[in-house]
């Protein structure tokens, strides 16, 4: 970790922590004003101030980063005892609505659980996975890609399983692409993608997320006519296996749409299927995740952009006719 300094230590993580919560809980001031955490019934520390970052509506959802992560150690313990339950899925995906937390909130308990198992080796690889994630999440590009290439790393050389480390490839790819390293992001996606098929199969969620942030890289690169056949055959998949309101799903059809409306070859068939697609998510999107849910504002961009493309293409003046065709003697053609 000679590249990440201040991950050498607990009391490093800690402050990190706290800065952390402290960011998150200002942006969420608005939406949480005069609400109480559902965890603790405010009970807790009321000082610290509450945070809502998944797709909870109305009271739901309102929490101390501390009661979530408290949540979230105890279901890992759980895990590890082998009482059942989510387990470590709960530092991450919330346990109401059981969507992704997003944004700064991810962030905020990707510091919670680096800080969590910085002092316990076998965990440590886990905590290093969810805080390059959260980091991510808020666009802290540089200072994720650092974390991710650390945890492949260790994973590699400490002989982690080929899952764990499709999984880190997958989430330093993710970071790879949006800090705009889009060849390189490329073919990490690629071969995740074809390991996550070698292992599990396409009816898989791993497999499907992982086809839909390769389809997305490919669309960064405007390879359309690939990213469109991944995704005619991925999003079937995804329904299936995730389900039609997974955040995931909508993504993908979002995705798909945008391959449609952009490529330089596309019909007015093709646009008018960018529009529908797109307005079916963005209602979809609106009931399941909200309108203020960083999937649903995404969606609704591409919306905006599909509808602009096809209106342009339908108020554009027909192409001129092509020019008669000459007129030869038969004698000149001998």
């Amino acid at each position: 970790m000679a590249e990440t300094p201040w991950l050498r230590d607990a009391a490093q993580a800690a402050q990190k922590y706290d800065e952390a919560v402290v960011v998150a809980v200002e942006a969420c001031a608005e939406d949480t004003e005069g609400q109480t955490c559902y965890i603790c019934h405010g009970e807790g520390d009321e000082d610290e101030g509450l945070v809502r970052g998944c797709a909870c509506r109305g009271a739901s959802g309102n929490a101390h980063v501390s009661c979530l992560a408290r949540l979230a150690e105890d279901a890992g313990n759980r895990e590890l005892r082998g009482a059942g339950g989510p387990g470590f899925v709960r530092w991450h995906t919330c346990g109401l609505c059981e969507q992704r937390y997003h944004g700064l909130v991810a962030c905020a308990l990707g510091w919670a659980c680096w800080k969590t198992y910085v002092s316990s080796p076998p965990d440590r690889r886990f905590g290093l996975g969810v805080l390059g994630s959260g980091l991510s999440e808020a666009k802290l590009y540089e200072d994720a890609l650092s974390v991710q290439e650390a945890t492949l790393s260790t994973m590699r050389r400490l002989g982690a399983s080929e899952h764990d480390i499709l999984v880190a490839q997958d989430n330093l790819a993710f970071t790879c692409r949006k800090s705009a390293r889009h060849e390189r992001a490329l073919q990490m996606q690629r071969d995740a993608y074809a390991g996550w098929l070698r292992l599990y199969g396409e009816e898989d969620e791993h497999t499907v997320m992982s086809a839909g942030n390769y389809a997305t890289t490919l669309t960064y690169l405007q390879r359309f006519g690939e990213a469109k056949a991944l995704l005619r055959r991925t999003i079937p998949v995804a329904q299936r296996v995730l389900g039609a309101n997974h955040q995931f799903t909508h993504q993908m059809s979002a995705i798909y749409a945008e391959a449609l409306y952009k490529d330089d070859v596309a019909t007015l068939d093709d646009l008018r299927e960018a529009v529908m697609t797109l307005e079916d998510a963005e209602r979809i999107a609106r009931r399941v995740l909200s309108g203020a849910h960083s999937v649903t504002t995404g969606i609704e961009r591409r919306l905006r952009e599909s509808r602009a493309a096809l209106g342009a293409r339908e108020t554009a003046p027909p192409p001129p006719p092509p020019p008669p065709a000459p007129l030869y003697d038969e004698d000149e053609l001998e």
